[in-house]
């Protein structure tokens, strides 16, 4: 197989227009395979902007395209292999339905192992039917949510699989994706993402993967507690609608999601190893969709995708403050998992049709900004912003918000606003009475920052709704680094919530990897 990079098509070209440039590049059309390996838009010298292309072929004659074709290299593409293992006869309990419990579950299905699959939440066909009540109507169900359900977290966000962890799985999950309903491009485009309704699609195909290579998946069952014998787990207790019950194990995989807060009290009772990590706040910021465009490409393109960005400042004050979860064409989104508390979080469908563009502005909290040592001091930190986001939006599940310009000081008509897709609604107010001085003061400076990166990121006119709480895991289930398993023998912390992944494709490549690792532990 030759890999062939740099080429290069104008917006209008076609896949036929890049085929016929690969076949004059070769000097033949005679390919017996021809796969498209990258795809990335260039657009350092706006508006003058293209796309770049690598693309997969094979042919008779490799030598002489090796010497005659710029920018060709042979390659060698490794299929994903399992480490065998002694199946035990016991089945494996996977906590959580995310992106982690889904790849470790369907991973272990796939070479004979029996899995059971628990899920505090609902389906993604009943979750969603929750998630659109309480997004309408401002009826929260607290096991049934954005945070709470099959898919994760993740299911109801732009479905980004940009990661800057490098690993040989990701390709098997990339693979696996595709396979259960996500699109072609994601296996190519250098910043994939499926988009929330792909993965509702996606995820239910998984399940039904897992449930036909034997597995189980039990939803509105959540682990209530974790039965151990000489320091080895035995057991899990399991709540369920009809009552408590066990399971029969010697492994559980923890991936559970960084909003089980309930389940981190759990585990630090029963004397589980956790330490405090640090993790990150702010809120979201909506601009025009129409603006990022043009400020990232010079001007409208109709053969262009609607336009992200991602950046980071380091703060006089020592604080780096990032943008997060960038959703192109997407919405603001109830995230709220506790009563009584407000989130927010952000979603694009595939299409990424939406008028506004929002992403977090999100502030790094260490575990130095908390005066105990307690393990849960992040979580706990996260609660009282929440709750005092909730008092101020009225006690019913409306975020406050804020215009930019209000927010930085400047002086702006302030009839003239992007208008906020933040459902049930919003309550125009001050976030300064949400967050710790620290939060906004950074946020104000980066935010100005930021605008020097890219124009019109101050816009007075943008908005501000908070807050985003829930970026990642305030805490950290500590694990071995060889065996991957906590101070409880057969207990595995796994993915977001156990504090080993930062977004989709990295919790899906540590679930993989904890599949692995119990198989290579049975045979130790």
């Amino acid at each position: 197989m030759i890999r062939i990079s740099d080429i290069k098509l104008g917006l209008d070209d076609t896949e036929s227009d890049l085929r016929k440039k690969v076949y004059k590049l070769l000097g033949t059309n005679n390919i017996k395979h021809f796969e498209i390996s990258k795809k990335s838009i260039d657009a350092r010298k706006k508006p003058n902007i293209y796309y770049v292309y690598s693309v997969d072929v094979e042919v008779t004659n490799e030598h002489q395209v090796l010497k005659k074709v710029k920018n060709a290299q042979k390659i060698e593409k490794k299929n994903y292999t399992f480490p065998k293992g002694t199946i035990p006869d016991k089945p494996i309990v996977v906590v959580g339905t995310g992106p982690a419990g889904l790849m470790c579950g369907l991973t272990l299905a796939q070479n004979g192992y029996k899995v059971i699959m628990l899920e505090r939440g609902k389906c993604v066909e009943e979750r969603k039917k929750d998630v659109d009540a309480f997004w309408e109507a401002g009826f929260l169900n607290p096991e049934s949510n954005v945070q709470f359900g099959e898919g994760g977290a993740g299911t109801f966000s732009d479905g980004k699989l940009t990661t800057g962890i490098k690993d040989f799985r990701i390709r098997k999950v990339l693979e696996e994706f595709y396979r259960h309903g996500a699109p072609k491009e994601i296996l190519y485009y250098s910043r994939p993402h499926v988009g929330t309704d792909n993965l509702f699609i996606m995820v239910a195909s998984i399940r039904e993967e897992i449930k036909r290579l034997g597995g189980e998946v039990r939803f509105s069952n959540k682990l209530v507690n974790i039965k151990t014998l000489n320091g080895s787990v035995c057991g899990a207790v399991v709540q369920s609608e009809s009552g408590e019950y066990e399971i029969e194990t010697e492994n559980i995989v923890l991936a559970i999601g960084h909003s089980a807060r309930d389940t981190f009290k759990i585990l630090y009772n029963r004397n589980i190893a956790m330490e405090q990590k640090s993790f990150s706040v702010g809120a979201r910021i909506e601009h025009s969709q129409n603006m990022i465009n043009i400020s990232q490409y010079g001007k409208q393109h109709k053969h262009l995708p609607a336009a992200d960005y991602k950046m980071a400042v380091h703060l006089e004050n020592g604080r780096g403050v990032y943008t997060f979860c960038m959703c192109p064409g997407g919405t603001v989104v109830a995230s709220a998992s506790e009563d009584g508390g407000v989130v927010t979080n952000g979603m694009s469908y595939f299409a990424r049709d939406g008028k506004n563009s929002n992403s977090a502005v999100l502030v790094n909290v260490t575990p130095d900004d908390f005066k105990t040592s307690d393990p849960l001091a992040g979580m706990y930190f996260q609660r009282e912003i929440e709750q005092r986001a909730y008092e101020l939006g009225g006690n019913n599940y409306n975020a406050p918000c804020q215009l930019v310009g209000d927010f930085l000081g400047l002086c702006h008509d302030t009839k003239k606003h992007v208008e906020p897709t933040y459902r049930p609604g919003v309550v125009w107010t001050s976030l300064d009475d949400i967050f710790p001085k620290f939060i906004t003061d950074s946020m104000r400076e980066a935010i100005v920052k930021m605008n020097n990166k890219l124009h019109g990121f101050a816009d007075p006119g943008a908005v501000l709704t908070a807050p985003e709480t829930r970026s990642s895991s305030p805490v950290k289930i500590i694990r071995d680094k060889k065996t991957m398993q906590s101070n409880i023998k057969g207990l595995y912390p796994c993915g977001e919530g156990a504090g080993y992944a930062g977004g989709i494709m990295s919790a899906a490549v540590d679930g993989i990897k904890t599949a692995e690792m119990i198989a290579i532990n049975n045979n130790i």
